[in-house]
């Protein structure tokens, strides 16, 4: 069997590392992959938006399926496309990639369906976007309605924030079109956590829970990140939250879709917050995150590609999923420099070391290959994986591989699972 993987970060490295222990023991192809990926699979020079090319490629060279992981290609529907010339792929269409595409549809949905979220004003004019921040109350959360890779989300926590938010999205265009709206919405109090969900349309199953350290620096200071670390389970995700999660946003979501006649056939990520109000979502997204999926799963014993061909024959109650009774743990190492301006290109060293000490797994996410070593190519580099009985073993076995890790300029947080 023959699998192409669509994108070239940490969290298609991950995918990859679990389809690759399918038993049905698949080929597999990654576009465009990066330097730990083709360890694992061929990595294929295409552009993971380029969908004439992909399709091309999966014609080509008899692909049987194709797993479309990041959020560009899916809302702009890659999926879409190689249904239409008869080839087999997993996530959802266009018209369901749009809950995480468009925040304005997004919240527009949860109102219409009571899904509990935070309050919200849309503008799609600067002058009035300025008017409104300049009188509401603060702190305030300024949104680009579009994709803008995790960072078009800003925190103000005063009038003059607000006001360099809104010009920053709308005006100085700092994320393109996806500043043409703005969101934006009351600040909720309280911790959040993230579930990602399988789920074929009719059948919903979530995975084990995370909670991800967006910010740059310890103490969840420094500018918002893809993100810097994650941790799973999270500690304060109990079964009576899960239960109230399944009948007030979960099973609500997937049904207001239908009802939408936009079926979601994918994995769907729920951005949660615990508030005194109860749980409320923060964002959708329409795959896998990224770096939750570095800690997700690899606690999940069931095999991924059997779930990924349950969901597209919309076979999902047929398939249990099981995980592990453990706990994982994700340390990114990052450039010096990220979020903002970065250098590329320097050599890495001690991945096998920290691999060799055992329940670690180092995913890479920007890396390259030179000659017989991995060289630095993104912001985030490497995110560190551990599992351990609990999340106290697992953190310490994660900084014990770090430690194992060097590059020049290296920047992590110290604190990832501390919350």
């Amino acid at each position: 069997m023959k699998i192409l993987v669509v994108g070239g970060g940490g969290r298609e490295h991950t995918i990859i590392w679990k389809l690759a222990q399918s038993p049905l023991k698949p080929e597999i192809y990654c576009a465009p992959g990066n330097g730990g990926i083709s360890k694992l699979a061929t990595c294929v020079d295409i552009k993971a938006t380029d969908i004439d090319a992909m399709v091309a490629f999966a014609k080509e060279n008899q692909i049987d399926l194709t797993v479309v992981a990041p959020d560009d290609p899916l809302v702009l529907g890659m999926v879409d496309r190689f249904e239409e010339e008869g080839l087999r792929a997993f996530g959802p269409r266009a018209n369901a990639a749009v809950i995480e595409g468009s925040k304005v549809f997004s919240k527009e949905l949860m109102k219409k369906y009571g899904i509990p979220t935070a309050k919200y004003e849309v503008f799609d004019n600067c002058d009035k976007a300025l008017e409104y921040v300049r009188q509401t109350s603060y702190p305030t959360v300024v949104k680009a309605e579009g994709l803008a890779l995790g960072k078009g989300v800003i925190i103000a926590n005063n009038r003059e924030e607000a006001e360099n938010a809104v010009l920053e999205i709308m005006h100085d265009k700092a994320f393109g079109d996806a500043g043409n709206r703005v969101v934006v919405e009351e600040f909720l109090v309280g911790q959040e956590v993230s579930v990602l969900a399988f789920t074929d349309g009719k059948t919903l199953i979530p995975m084990v829970s995370a909670q991800d350290h967006k910010r740059a620096y310890d103490g969840d200071k420094g500018l918002n990140t893809g993100g810097m670390g994650t941790f799973s389970p999270s500690r304060l995700y109990s079964k009576e939250i899960h239960e109230e999660c399944m009948k007030n946003i979960f099973l609500p979501t997937m049904a207001a879709m239908n009802q939408e006649k936009r079926t979601f056939k994918g994995v769907l990520y729920f951005g949660l917050i615990m508030t005194a109000d109860g749980v409320k979502v923060i964002e959708y997204n329409a795959r896998f995150g990224d770096p939750e999926t570095q800690v997700v799963l690899p606690r999940l014993e069931t095999d991924l590609l059997t779930i990924f061909e349950a969901i597209i024959d919309e076979k999902l109650s047929e398939v249990e999923v099981k995980w592990a009774d453990n706990a994982a743990v994700c340390v990114v190492l990052a450039s010096g420099g990220y979020p903002k301006a970065y250098a590329k290109g320097y050599e890495i060293s001690g991945i096998e070391d920290a691999e060799s000490l055992g329940d670690i797994t180092v995913f890479h996410a920007g890396t390259a290959v030179k000659g017989d070593a991995f060289t630095t190519n993104g912001g985030r580099v490497l995110g560190v994986t551990a599992v351990g009985n609990d999340l106290d073993a697992a953190i310490r076995h994660a900084y014990e591989g770090v430690e194992k890790i060097s590059f020049k300029d290296m920047h992590y947080r110290k604190d990832i699972g501390i919350k």
